[in-house]
């Protein structure tokens, strides 16, 4: 039995299932969570987190200095705990299935270990990930008494060049339309670099999407980026033709939102935590309300106070 059908199994009587489905179909992008749901009712909503591995030199490098790599990555397993818990909490209030979307591939096993009760998907796409099979071997060559002339030597092919990895905007089209071919009508992805997030805003961004005049939902960061995407259909070119990790990726999207005739709404900003600057503005946020993100809260009063005294 696969781990897929061993967690289907876990959860075939009582768990939670998606909208329009008892059991999930075997090529379906989404797992199970290892601890099933007690709703009787499941939502049509789902709230996707958007989740790296948390390994050194692989997770918040831009902090990197004033942190060292291995404690930038363990600032970074305290965001995804802080995060977790505030998508719990909006859950409580509005019903939505909360997934991680994670990468690299081989993070699975790490992030159904930190979130057994959170549904998963792999950020790349399955086609992505599959390499061609190779050809079929046929019958060995019968043998040739005479040897046969030299042939001329083929002119030198350049290899082709290696699969690049998905880009963010490939790799969040993928996760939001994978989410709506499963029947959720509303779906929502958040990044995992604002712990100190607050709850209501994820509850705010559904309210919104129930209104039938909204298309999508957007939570403005204050680097020009955004925390928050919320669309009732797949975003397509709302993310797929938009520079990703730049100061003008907002503005970018709604232009294309307003040539496509997208009717879109925007929460309050909000802030992400991704350069020493914006690690001293969690840190003087977490120092009068250490209740925002209570891990990363502890972790930067054991480590960065020292770390900063250390720096000349």
């Amino acid at each position: 039995m696969t781990a897929q059908n061993e967690e289907t199994a876990q959860i075939s009587s009582g768990g939670q299932s998606l909208p329009h489905a008892t059991a999930l179909p075997g090529n379906s992008p989404l797992l199970r969570p290892s601890i099933p749901s007690q709703d009787e009712h499941p939502s049509r909503r789902a709230l996707l987190v958007m989740a790296r591995q948390p390994i050194a030199g692989n997770a918040k490098t831009r902090l990197v200095p004033p942190l060292t790599s291995a404690a930038a990555a363990s600032l970074y397993h305290c965001f995804l705990q802080d995060i977790l818990a505030t998508v719990r909490a909006a859950a409580r209030d509005v019903p939505f299935t909360p997934v991680i979307a994670y990468t690299p591939a081989a993070a699975q096993d790490f992030f159904r270990r930190l979130a057994p009760d959170f549904w998963l998907i792999n950020q790349q796409s399955p086609a992505r990930a599959t390499a061609p099979d190779p050809p079929a071997a046929g019958p060995p060559p019968a043998p040739n008494p005479r040897p046969a002339p030299a042939a001329p030597q083929p002119e030198l092919q350049p290899e082709p060049p290696a699969q690049q990895p998905e880009r963010l905007a490939d790799r969040l089209q993928f996760v939001l339309s994978a989410a709506l071919e499963q029947g959720f009508r509303q779906v929502a992805a958040i990044n995992s670099d604002s712990p100190t997030l607050p709850s209501h805003l994820l509850r705010s961004a559904f309210h919104r999407l129930d209104d039938p005049r909204i298309d999508a939902v957007f939570g403005p960061c204050a680097d020009g980026g955004y925390y928050l995407i919320g669309v009732k259909m797949p975003p397509g070119r709302l993310v797929t033709d938009v520079q990703m990790s730049t100061p003008t990726v907002l503005r970018d999207t709604l232009a294309i939102a307003a040539e496509e005739g997208i009717r879109v709404d925007l929460l309050p900003e909000w802030y992400d935590v991704d350069s020493a600057h914006d690690l001293d503005r969690l840190t003087a946020e977490l120092a009068s309300h250490p209740e925002c993100a209570p891990a990363a809260s502890g972790f930067l009063k054991s480590t960065w106070p020292s770390m900063s005294s250390s720096q000349p």
